[in-house]
């Protein structure tokens, strides 16, 4: 991609509602289609399929519909984009990044592609009779839609990704050409498809504050596996991390026991792990997306604010919540400072910004990875697992697997990133 691409997305679209609208004859007399807390009493879903441009493709539409036609309850409309939507300029800078670590110059090089590009489908599953449903059957049907569509896709992308590479081999060279799509081209089956099934009221609500999870989230790393990797004890600070991530231990017991083995550690490596850090695929564009459609963007993290304030820097992030990283004559303690922020504490600061902002639960959305982050994410109008532990995406609204970060974009019902006009 040319470097500083501008991209587009609509701001203010009303796509969702429009199809809300359309279907107005197939929900209970009386219904306030304006009225979205109304609509989750409604088993009436919002299904996103998110499929990356490099998977050979089925016709996705067609697909979802037969497998709709085979649900004899439910019934199937496309999502047209709002034409009178304005839309708004993502510039994305693939240029290499300088930043300042303590008066030091660190350079990341921009090799790393800004987003997987995607193809986007949206639609709404309706109920076929006007029915209610309380929230908690309409969440477990929610979830098991979810898997058997997901399975079904993947399955059937695996099986026609592997008739066009047997078809491609036994092609000659010729006509190798004809089959671009398998050529060099490795698919894992878990990696082929993002199945979003989501409330209605999730994609009409205005959101204005999403907050981020830095660790294995805005970053590949797991910053105090990097501390850890510097005194040589990074295999057991990576078990123990990896241990509270699944929720297999207490995060503030696993907390303390890193921190102690990190006792020693000169702060000269500080600035050395911070220009090793590489940002998640889409970790720019996302960020870059989110501000130009207006939110309030915040990094609330279980690591340390020396590399989250460092992060935040490089993406633009408007505001920084992490652990305090205890130095004495030089040297990491080894101590822990009170309070910790784990699950609980990410939770309650993400209440207290909305809170200052002037905001509801209903207008934030939380995007983490680890078991600490189910808490925020819970709380949150939409939990989003990125690339996350299995009990994360269990729990998730939605779960992010087969793009970069930008795949919160589309969970949150925007189409795929088009070059600006």
């Amino acid at each position: 991609m040319p470097k500083n691409t501008p991209y587009s997305l609509p701001k203010d679209s009303k796509a969702w509602q429009q199809a809300v609208d359309s279907i107005a004859s197939l929900l209970p007399d009386e219904t306030n289609l304006q009225d979205f807390d109304a609509l989750q009493s409604l088993p009436v879903f919002a299904l996103i399929v998110v499929l990356p441009a490099h998977v050979p493709a089925l016709d996705i539409h067609q697909y979802v519909q037969s497998w709709v036609d085979k649900q004899p309850n439910w019934h199937l409309v496309t999502v047209e984009e709002d034409t009178k939507a304005r839309f708004v300029n993502i510039t994305i800078d693939d240029t290499d990044v300088s930043t300042e670590v303590n008066d030091k110059s660190v350079t990341h090089s921009a090799s790393k592609p800004p987003f997987i590009p995607a193809q986007v489908f949206r639609y709404l599953l309706v109920p076929v009779t006007a029915t209610l449903m309380h929230p908690a059957k309409k969440t477990a049907v929610a979830h098991i839609i979810d898997d058997q569509l997901t399975t079904s896709l993947r399955r059937d992308l695996t099986e026609n990704y592997l008739e066009e590479k047997h078809l491609a081999e036994s092609a000659s060279t010729e006509n190798y050409r004809n089959y671009p799509n398998v050529q060099d081209t490795a698919l894992d089956s878990l990696d082929l498809v993002d199945c979003h099934i989501l409330s209605i009221g999730q994609m009409l609500r205005t959101h204005k504050l999403v907050c981020f999870d830095m660790d294995s989230t805005l970053i590949e790393q797991e910053v105090i596996v990097e501390l850890a990797k510097t005194a040589g004890v990074g295999e057991q600070v990576e078990a123990i991390t990896e241990a509270a991530m699944r929720g297999e231990i207490d995060f503030d017991e696993s907390f303390a026991q890193r921190m102690a083995l990190l006792e020693g550690i000169p702060t000269t490596v500080l600035d050395e792990i911070c220009a090793r850090l590489t940002l998640s695929t889409g970790a720019r564009t996302t960020i870059s997306a989110f501000k130009a459609l207006g939110y309030h963007t915040v990094l609330v993290s279980g690591g340390f604010t020396y590399f989250a304030r460092y992060v935040a820097e490089q993406l633009g992030i408007d505001e920084v919540h992490a652990n305090h990283l205890d130095v004495e004559d030089g040297e990491v303690t080894g101590h822990i400072q009170l309070p910790i922020l784990n699950g609980a504490k990410k939770a309650a600061i993400v209440a207290q910004i909305a809170e200052r902002l002037g905001l509801e639960m209903t207008q934030v959305v939380c995007v983490g990875d680890g078991a600490n982050d189910l808490p925020m994410m819970a709380n949150a109008d939409l939990g989003v697992a990125y690339h996350a532990k299995p009990i994360v995406q269990a729990r998730a609204d939605a779960a992010v697997n087969v793009t970069g970060l930008e795949g919160v974009l589309y969970a949150l019902g925007y189409p795929a990133l088009v070059p600006a006009k």
